[in-house]
């Protein structure tokens, strides 16, 4: 399953090689976004729509431009993210942060040309337009006000002070989960997915994004900055209530493996070949960085 996984993976990263290579006056913008979105990281997202676009009845490069875009809109996330007004992080994925190598003001630009980016790569790839649309849909209503923007907004405006265990759950089905969903409905729709797949795979995704998350946040706790390659222990620097501050991390890890377990459960009904997503679940939930 591994080498699966490292498949999609590789197609994914020769693809995202290949993006704002031009060689125009505003290249300084260029080589920002390029630095972030070649920095490494899991690829999660890109894996999860071209597996998700197979275990539907399509080929995985089918589905490559719409995971291609949603890396490119997770990644200006993260650069916005890193900015000073926000967390102010210094290091990301083992390097500098967008904005301490090229300034805040390129680094907001490249975040916001990534998010641009994102929407020009799914409008133009080669599907037909029905699926090309309702891709495009499905990622603006995951990266907006009612998803990723709305989570990071009250995921701000709860630093500093206590939050219940159901504000905490709007935070992390807001700011992470449902990029991720979108990430398997697109697949499904590179594929033409069935209505019973496509709802699967959004139960799927919406459990393996929140087991995601709180893995994430375990993590923060009990690694190093030298494995997560970001400052360990910056939830707790900004104040920011989690989980683990509030059930502890033995809760958390129950939590982890109940979600993991939704998530795998969810796909029996409706695809005939889970072995992969299911792999792809447990492997996230034991991940180290």
């Amino acid at each position: 399953m591994r080498a699966l996984y490292d498949r999609y993976r590789e197609l994914a990263e020769a693809r995202l090689q290949e993006y704002f290579t031009e060689p125009l006056p505003q290249r300084r913008l260029l080589e920002s976004m390029r630095y972030s979105l070649l920095a490494g990281g899991k690829r999660v997202r890109p894996v999860l729509a071209m597996a998700f676009c197979e275990a539907s009845g399509g080929k995985a490069r089918d589905a490559l431009d719409f995971g291609c875009a949603i890396e490119m809109l997770h990644t200006y996330s993260l650069i916005h993210d890193d900015l000073p007004c926000m967390d102010n992080d210094a290091l990301r994925r083992g390097k500098p942060t967008n904005h301490m190598v090229f300034g805040e003001y390129t680094a907001v630009l490249a975040g916001d040309a990534l998010q641009s980016a994102a929407f020009e790569t799914v409008l133009a790839s080669p599907l037909d337009a029905d699926k090309r649309a309702s891709a495009a849909l499905i990622l603006a209503r995951a990266a907006g006000a009612y998803g990723m923007c709305g989570g990071q907004q009250l995921d701000m405006e709860g630093e500093g002070r206590p939050l219940s265990v159901s504000e905490i759950e709007d935070i992390n089905r807001f700011k992470t989960a449902e990029l991720i969903k979108a990430a398997a409905l697109m697949g499904c729709t590179a594929a033409g997915a069935e209505r019973a797949q496509l709802e699967a795979a959004g139960e799927y995704a919406a459990a393996l994004g929140i087991a995601f998350q709180i893995r994430d946040d375990l993590l923060d706790v009990e690694g190093t900055t030298e494995t997560l390659g970001k400052p360990a222990g910056s939830d707790m620097e900004n104040e920011k209530a989690t989980f683990v501050s509030l059930l502890g991390a033995e809760k958390c890890r129950e939590l982890v493996a109940e979600n993991t377990r939704k998530a795998k459960d969810a796909l029996k009904p409706a695809f005939s070949d889970t072995a992969f997503l299911e792999w792809l679940a447990d492997f996230l939930s034991g991940r180290q960085a």
